[in-house]
């Protein structure tokens, strides 16, 4: 479970199912590691692009023991749930990784 987690819309409507979708991806990296403090989720429409409709900008930063781990998306989409998919999907392999360098589970070169 996320200690506190904050979600924020800006440029656009805040929405009851968009923040649904959120809470269930944030639970879903709360399953990987019981050790995240906070997440705070930032939901932004930059705007329309010229051929490819709104810009939607996903901010996740985690913070977890020993470490903050912050992932800004960019996604040039007309459907905001594809722009937080891609964002969960990217911080969950960013919180991965961080386990593994924490538990010393990273291969070293030898020189």
């Amino acid at each position: 479970m996320v200690n506190s987690l904050n979600i924020k819309f800006h440029n656009i409507p805040p929405s009851e199912a968009v923040e649904a979708d959120i809470r269930k991806r944030a639970e879903k990296l709360a399953q990987i590691s019981d050790r995240i403090n906070r997440c705070d989720v930032t939901v932004e429409a930059s705007g329309m692009h010229k051929h490819q409709g709104h810009l939607y900008e996903v901010r996740i930063d985690l913070t977890v023991p020993g470490a903050e781990i912050a992932l800004n998306r960019i996604h040039p989409n007309e459907d905001v749930y594809v722009a937080v998919r891609d964002a969960f999907d990217a911080a969950t392999r960013k919180l991965k990784e961080h386990i593994h360098v924490q538990r010393g589970e990273v291969k070293a070169h030898e020189e």
